[in-house]
């Protein structure tokens, strides 16, 4: 049976994730919050933050910064792409 959540991020009644996607309390927060379609979006935004400003995730560093931008993508005033990105032409 879908587990069905209420999204935060897209203020609507959506299917949800099937386990926490990220460690800890904040993965645990997601997974009650956040539906699959928004973590898709979120997947893509993070992609483009890595590409932007050259993040390794293996770096504590970058990861920290990047679990920032995800707690405000889903739970805050949301992440921004860096001013001078250019989405790619559809």
């Amino acid at each position: 049976m879908t587990r069905m959540v209420e999204c935060i991020k897209l203020k609507q009644q959506a299917e949800g994730l099937e386990h926490p996607p990220y460690p800890g309390e904040l993965g645990e927060k997601i997974y009650q919050q956040v539906s699959k379609q928004a973590w898709q979006l979120w997947l893509k935004h993070q992609t483009m933050l890595i590409n932007e400003y050259r993040l390794t995730p293996i770096d504590p560093k970058h990861r920290k910064l990047l679990e920032q931008e995800m707690e405000k993508f889903f739970f805050g005033e949301g992440s921004e792409a860096p001013a001078d990105y250019i989405p790619p032409a559809q």
